[in-house]
């Protein structure tokens, strides 16, 4: 009985080695993780929630401001300013998005799975990078053309002046502006890995400069640090963005001189890209 057993068991040994699977088993790449991903944010009820909020705050709001103005206010406001009124809020939405869009696979423990059906962790998170942008970019783009399109043709009167096109890449370049901000936080979700601590780190990251810098500026000593958090921060940077006129000044009532949308780009920019590396290098080393 000895020698059949062992030559069973050597001839079954050999038998999975030249297996050949009928199905077909194509070499992984980056489509296919832009498609999981792109399954997961359409499939949970957070995406329409965050999204559909978006676009309720930022259409719902200008909409409410172009009835309240008239042709002769655009003259020294582009058409798509209304929209910055409902975005100044609706980014909290965007920000809320790019958090969940990896925490919640954290909370969840869907990370395991995720990681363990693709091991190539890098190229999972920039295809949860590329999905989030691109979505979140799309969404807001189209909001903020949707009321600028309704506020030139309900208040595009001889009163409102000459609008020259470049009005609108000023709205792509402001919708750009909050994308980032929902990409820095889907960087401080990976880094965080918590889904309360890194929306309360995105709204300290929005709302805190201003207040801030504002406190700051009381004392003489600290006065230069209060200038630059109140120059550089998310609400005045969208205002200029969108062409909103800023009159802002420091306590003394000198006036303060703001940058100019390129260095808030700028600076969007270097912080997103600083957290966007930092989470490459955590979420490589760190175990799930």
């Amino acid at each position: 009985m000895t020698a059949p057993t062992t030559a069973t068991a050597t001839a079954g040994d050999r038998g999975p080695a030249g297996y050949t699977s009928p199905l077909p088993t194509p070499r992984p790449h980056l489509g296919h993780a832009l498609a999981s991903e792109w399954t997961k944010l359409t499939s949970v009820r957070s995406t329409m929630w965050t999204l559909g909020s978006l676009v309720l705050l930022v259409v719902g709001i200008g909409g409410t401001v172009i009835v309240q103005t008239r042709s002769l206010d655009y003259e020294q406001m582009p058409f798509i300013a209304p929209a910055l009124f409902g975005l100044l809020v609706g980014q909290l939405a965007v920000m809320v998005l790019g958090v969940l869009t990896i925490s919640s696979e954290y909370g969840t423990g869907l990370v395991r799975t995720t990681f363990t059906a693709a091991p190539d962790r890098y190229r999972v998170l920039t295809a949860k990078y590329l999905v989030f942008g691109v979505t979140a970019f799309l969404t807001t783009a189209g909001s903020v053309c949707l009321v600028g399109l309704a506020a030139s043709i309900l208040r595009g009167g001889p009163d409102a002046g000459p609008h020259p096109a470049s009005e609108w890449a000023s709205g792509l370049v402001g919708s750009l502006y909050v994308t980032l901000l929902g990409v820095l936080a889907l960087a401080v979700g990976a880094l965080v890995r918590h889904s309360a601590g890194a929306i309360a780190v995105m709204l300290g990251v929005v709302t805190l400069p201003p207040v801030i810098g504002g406190v700051l500026s009381i004392w003489e000593a600290v006065a230069p640090v209060g200038r630059i958090l109140l120059q550089y921060n998310a609400p005045v940077a969208m205002m200029e963005l969108f062409g909103m006129p800023t009159n802002a000044s420091d306590p003394s009532g000198a006036g303060m001189a703001l940058p100019g949308s390129l260095n808030h780009m700028a600076v969007i920019l270097l912080v997103t890209g600083a957290a966007v590396a930092g989470s490459y290098v955590v979420v490589g080393r760190r175990d799930v």
